[in-house]
């Protein structure tokens, strides 16, 4: 493919990066890919979704699935780009690389269509940020009669020309906690005429740790980390109610099970030994990102062909591509975003994805296609 396709799509991504739209609010990006697809000659089809959108290419089955996510984070920017945001929002998770790769894939695509061994649906999910938007496209009917679908993301600890790809968990599932105490209010210099909230708060989170600790296999992988702690408005006074909440990341089914039945017997017989009572509140958030062990190692294979190929660890990020893997067979990977020692992070203010990287995620979207097509199609 020439210089100047890649130049165009740079130049694509760095218009996207200059006008993020945070989840649930992606009106005038999803303009803007309806648009840019539609100058390719692929028309929207007519889904009920908010924002984001689903074209497809190509006719008849099978019908495989590429999605990109589309949606920005409330991070303001501090890249110093030239092409930085300014409006308070910022792609700091590189989803407009994610749908600049798949625009250009697109049109790859487009321009094969008529070699095509049946139908490529291109998914532009709104929402992955609040990892509702997987769950919307589903309901939608996004994945009616697809055989596979196959996305990825980003990452800036491999360099552009690298894809980090595994089968089984390569992201974590996410569990979102929120646990409210209710105690009993008191002067502080009276104690015992109330049901302490900040002891059994604290008492709580500290017992949680040992759970991971003590409970988990050195062989297994978890995490349950408390982010967030509000109890009390002054000094004198000990609070009636008080409220924590965090996040448990594992990457198996059940290991993950095992640690929320720990995590909701340790906080409810702790708070019962102060006397106080707690409500426990679960996020509906993913699953571990799973890929299928039949048709991930054809893609390895495949993907040979345009990119070093790594076999990589899992990450404990949390990917709503989880909720497309419920249903059907996916494979989602990484693709080398930045490699210089000490890059930062997804949803750093100063996150910097390299446009040579565009390349392989393009390719991986065509090839990766083209590949489960021809592989669908033979059974």
């Amino acid at each position: 493919m020439s210089s100047g396709f890649y130049e165009k799509l740079a130049k694509t991504r760095h218009y996207i990066h200059a006008h993020p739209e945070v989840s649930e609010q992606e009106f005038e990006t999803t303009a803007f890919l309806k648009s840019y697809l539609a100058d390719l000659g692929i028309e929207t089809l007519n889904y009920p979704l908010k924002t984001g959108l689903i074209a497809e290419i190509g006719s008849g089955n099978p019908i495989i699935a590429l999605r990109a996510d589309i949606d920005a984070l409330p991070i303001r920017e501090k890249t110093g780009l030239d092409y930085a945001s300014t409006n308070g929002a910022m792609h700091a998770c590189g989803h407009d690389f994610h749908q600049t790769s798949l625009l250009g894939a697109a049109e790859l695509l487009k321009n094969r269509e008529d070699e095509l061994q049946g139908t490529v649906r291109l998914i532009f999910q709104p929402a992955e940020e609040d990892f509702q938007g997987g769950y919307q496209v589903i309901e939608a009917g996004g994945l009616e009669g697809v055989s596979a679908i196959v996305g990825y993301h980003n990452y800036p600890h491999l360099k552009p020309g690298q894809l980090g790809l595994k089968s089984g968990a390569i992201m974590a599932g996410v569990e979102q906690f929120e646990v409210t105490v209710q105690g009993v209010s008191s002067h502080a210099a009276r104690p015992d005429l109330g049901v302490d909230t900040v002891l059994a708060v604290t008492t709580i989170v500290n017992n949680l740790q040992a759970i991971v600790a003590r409970t988990v296999s050195p062989f297994e992988s978890a995490v349950l980390s408390v982010t967030h702690i509000d109890v009390g408005t002054t000094w004198n006074v000990l609070p009636a109610k008080g409220f924590f909440e965090g996040t448990i990341r594992t990457f198996d089914p059940q290991v993950r099970l095992d640690v929320i039945e720990k995590f909701e017997r340790v906080v409810r017989t702790t708070a019962e030994q102060f006397g106080a009572d707690v409500t426990i509140k679960w996020g509906n958030s993913p699953s571990v990102t799973f890929n299928d062990k039949t048709i991930t190692p054809i893609i390895f294979e495949n993907s040979k062909s345009f990119a070093e190929v790594v076999d990589t660890l899992p990450s404990t990020g949390g990917e709503d591509f989880a909720a497309f893997q419920g249903q059907i067979p996916g494979v989602f990977a990484f693709v080398g975003s930045n490699g210089d020692e000490g890059a930062p992070d997804w949803h750093h203010d100063d996150f910097v994805v390299k446009d040579e990287a565009l390349p392989v995620a393009v390719n991986y979207f065509v090839e990766s296609a083209l590949k489960l097509l021809e592989y669908y199609g033979e059974k």
